[in-house]
This record gives C-alpha cells, sequence and structure tokens, in this order.
C-alpha cells in the first residue's frame, strides 16, 4: 500500500493548478514589490520541504541499495548501476545535483539498526530538524555539514554536532548576534570557522593531500584545441583567479568627452566567461614569458617559435605550426605572434638544406613601450578595460607593410583584441601619432573616426579643455 501517492498526488495537482493560474493571471507581473519578494520566500520554503522529501527517499534508495551482493540492491532490480543514475533516471537532474542529494542525504537521514530495526539518531539531529521545518534544503545542509565533516576523525562527533547546534540557530535567525535567517553562503563561512576552531592542525594535513594531488596536464592536441586538468593548489588558483578578476572586472565607460554629442561608445563583446579566462590566463602567460624573470632555455627566455610559409603568411592562406603542439594553427595566429615578435626569416632549399638566415628587429623596445602605455593607458578598443600592464603593442601597419616600429605605429591591445582584430571589426589607425578607432558595421550607427583613451592624464587634459571653452 503506497501511504504517499494520494498526497503527492493531490500536491502535484494542486501545484500545477496554482502554476497555471499564477500564469494566465500574470500574479508576479502585478504583484507589487513586497508581494513578490513574499511570494518567492513562500515558494521557496515550499521547495525546501518538497527537498527534505526528496533527501529522505534518496536516504532510502542508498540504504536498499547498500548491499555487497549486487543482485540484492535496489538500483540493480530497477537495472540502474549505481543511485546516482537511478536518480538521474528518476528526477531528470545531472549527476552532480544527484551526488549533492547523497551527500545531503548521508548527513540527516537516520539509519535503521540492521540487528533491532530500531531507528537510530542522524549524525547531525538539529540539522535534519531544520530540514524537515523547511529552514534549509539541500544547499544549507551541505553547506553546514561539509565544513564538519571534513574534520572528522581529527574532531569527536559529539563537538561537530555542537558546532552545527550553533551554525543551524544561524539558519533559523536565532544565532546569538539576533541576525535574520542566514543563507546557505552564510552558514558555510559559520560552519568553516567553527570546523577551523575545532580542528586546529587540520589546515597542515589537507594542505600536504593537496601538494600531491597538484597537477596541471595538457592533453592530446586536437583539431578543436588542446584540452587542460588538473588540480591547482588554493593559493595558485587564488592568484589565477585575481589575474580573472583583473581582466573581467567592469569596463571602463569610454565616453568620449571630445565628441561632438553626449554617445558612450559602447561595447560588445559575445565570449563566454570561460573564454575571457581562456584569454586571461593567455595574456598572463605573454606577460611571463616576455618579463625577463623566468629560467631560461638554451641561454634565451621562453621563446613560442612558430613557424610558417612565407607565401601562406602574405596571402594569409595555409597553416602554421607552433613547436611543440602537433596540430596545425591559423596563419592568423602566426599573424598575432609576429606582430608583437621577432620575425626570424629561414630560406631552404627543395631538399632541407638551409642556406641563409636573417634576423630583423621589429620589437618595441621597453623605452617605446613605457611612451605607449603612458599615451594609451590601456587596451584602447572602447569597454575592454585590459590595463596597459597586461597588453600587447599592435603594429597599426604591418611591418611586412612597411610599418616602423616606432610610437606612432604602435597601440595597445589585450591578447584578445590582438589576436582576433580582424574578426571583432573595430579598425585603428594612427591620425598624427594619436590612435583612433572605428567601430565595425554591427556596432550601432556611429561609425566615425573617435580617440579613445583610457590614460588618466589625457582625460584630465580633455575635461580641462573642455570646461574652459
Amino acid at each position: 500500500m503506497d501511504l504517499l501517492a494520494a498526497h503527492l498526488d493531490d500536491l502535484r495537482s494542486q501545484a500545477a493548478m496554482m502554476l497555471r493560474g499564477a500564469s494566465e493571471d500574470r500574479v508576479f507581473e502585478r504583484a507589487s514589490e513586497s508581494e513578490l519578494a513574499r511570494q518567492i520566500a513562500a515558494i521557496a520554503e515550499v521547495g525546501r520541504l518538497l527537498e527534505a522529501l526528496l533527501i529522505d527517499a534518496t536516504g532510502e534508495v542508498m540504504r536498499r541499495s547498500d548491499n555487497p551482493v549486487r543482485d540484492e540492491r535496489m538500483t540493480s532490480h530497477l537495472g540502474c548501476r549505481d543511485v546516482t543514475q537511478l536518480l538521474q533516471t528518476l528526477t531528470r537532474i545531472e549527476p552532480r545535483s544527484a551526488a549533492r542529494l547523497q551527500r545531503a542525504a548521508a548527513a540527516v537521514r537516520s539509519d535503521v539498526s540492521p540487528t533491532t530495526g530500531e531507528v537510530l539518531e542522524a549524525p547531525f539531529p538539529s540539522v535534519r530538524a531544520a530540514m524537515v521545518d523547511g529552514v534549509i534544503g539541500v544547499d544549507g545542509i551541505l553547506a553546514i555539514t561539509g565544513p564538519l565533516q571534513q574534520t572528522a576523525p581529527r574532531v569527536s562527533a559529539a563537538a561537530r554536532r555542537d558546532a552545527a547546534d550553533i551554525v543551524v540557530a544561524e539558519a533559523r535567525g536565532e544565532g546569538p548576534d539576533a541576525a535574520p535567517p542566514a543563507c546557505a553562503e552564510l552558514l558555510r563561512i559559520h560552519a568553516q570557522t567553527w570546523a577551523l576552531a575545532l580542528d586546529q592542525d587540520g589546515a597542515e594535513p589537507r594542505e600536504r593531500i593537496a601538494e600531491r594531488t597538484r597537477s596541471v596536464v595538457l592533453g592530446v592536441a586536437t583539431a578543436g584545441g588542446v584540452p587542460i586538468r588538473g588540480t591547482l593548489l588554493p593559493e595558485v588558483a587564488a592568484q589565477l583567479q585575481t589575474i580573472f578578476d583583473a581582466h573581467l572586472s567592469p569596463a571602463v565607460a569610454f565616453d568620449d568627452p571630445a565628441a561632438t554629442d553626449d554617445e558612450p561608445l559602447p561595447a560588445r563583446d559575445d565570449r563566454t566567461r570561460a573564454q575571457k579566462q581562456h584569454d586571461a590566463l593567455a595574456a598572463a602567460l605573454g606577460v611571463a614569458a616576455s618579463s625577463g624573470l623566468l629560467p631560461t632555455i638554451g641561454g634565451h627566455a621562453p621563446t613560442l617559435v612558430v613557424s610558417v610559409d612565407a607565401d601562406d603568411l602574405v596571402a594569409g592562406t595555409g597553416f602554421a605550426h607552433a613547436q611543440g603542439c602537433d596540430q596545425p594553427v591559423d596563419v592568423a595566429a602566426a599573424r598575432h605572434i609576429a606582430c608583437a615578435g621577432a620575425v626570424q626569416r629561414i630560406s631552404s632549399r627543395a631538399d632541407g638544406r638551409i642556406v641563409a638566415i636573417g634576423i630583423e628587429e621589429r620589437v618595441f623596445n621597453r623605452h617605446q613601450r613605457r611612451a605607449i602605455a603612458l599615451r594609451d593607458g590601456g587596451c584602447i578598443i572602447p569597454g575592454c578595460g585590459v590595463p596597459a600592464g597586461w597588453c600587447e603593442i599592435h603594429h597599426v601597419t604591418e611591418h611586412a607593410r612597411g610599418g616602423p616600429t616606432h610610437t606612432d605605429n604602435g597601440v595597445l591591445l589585450c591578447w584578445y583584441h590582438h589576436r582576433f582584430l580582424d574578426r571583432v571589426g573595430w579598425q585603428i589607425r594612427m591620425n598624427g601619432g594619436v590612435p583612433e578607432v572605428r567601430a565595425p558595421p554591427w556596432h550601432g550607427t556611429d561609425h566615425r573616426w573617435r580617440v579613445v583613451t583610457t590614460s588618466p592624464v589625457r582625460l584630465k587634459k580633455r575635461a580641462k579643455r573642455i570646461l574652459t571653452t
């Protein structure tokens, strides 16, 4: 006899009816802000209560599938290899969500004694009580129990439960500071604080584990790119995140005070966050390689060597080859690298014998770079905001077409805009040694050449000139 079927059918019917009515009557659009806030809070509470049912049901599935004999497991009876697959099938959630349900169930479910059938106490009774009351859901349960469980077995179960009781009080809004009910993120911070207080020496074992498992592995190059995987030490990840944040911070408002109208130059960036982080890493690697602080290879700084046929480079056809990579790269990549680096021309016969070697210095020196950085302030593409230290210097007129390595022919571009300048469509020209940009055709209707800079000195001078006219 199914003790829940009738209740669940009734609840499902009520929820479906409420959803249809809310959609047809546009109740959210018609609600005031305070009403909408109350509605969201009430819906979330109902959701947490339903999550509690799902967590308990998941715990029972885990109990029935915890059998050394595969054929006697519930998962096997239903044709699934494990609990995760069964939950995916029944609930239509992804594997990570199924794993989170199982972790939550393990933290709050009450085990049954295999000998007496007696219901045992949950590992964290106060957390379970808060779940049953609809105070916390999966996120809250894992936020509280996750950090505390990591202290086992160095910290006793009783001490972990006591710490959980205090954090649960924060979840209920009954903490010592009389703060309102805390969200899952604040609960995690509270639990981590208690975990550190209880486990004074816990960081050291965790650090040793992290040191042993640290890794960065480049996969096999494919036509779609080179996969990367690994595990970073926390401080290394924090440093990398800082680099990402520096590149992904809100863009500067590129309002041109010298323009005849009040319209700013808008910016459109279609990259995903993951793509932006890739480009930030590419810029960081370029800065590191050119810093002169890395170990040398054969007496020289680490240098990316890209080979391409001279005719292909001029025509923009064919492929280039990067040393250390089995896959060919686009000629555009070779042009990008050549724009900011030196070009060494090697003439060889058909049989491969080298008959001539030439070197053409075409790299902006440190004095020129400082001057260009002072003039431009950062990447000159409107809306980018990447500072000068992370930018490359682009030859506005290509060196191969007679463009000199001079401050009047160099502008700052971030790695992304330098690498894909032809694709993003922004045009750059020099007007009396001053860089100007023009928006691409898809970018609004204002396609005039306009001076754009992030240099604080030049912006102040412009503002002063406008105020005095």
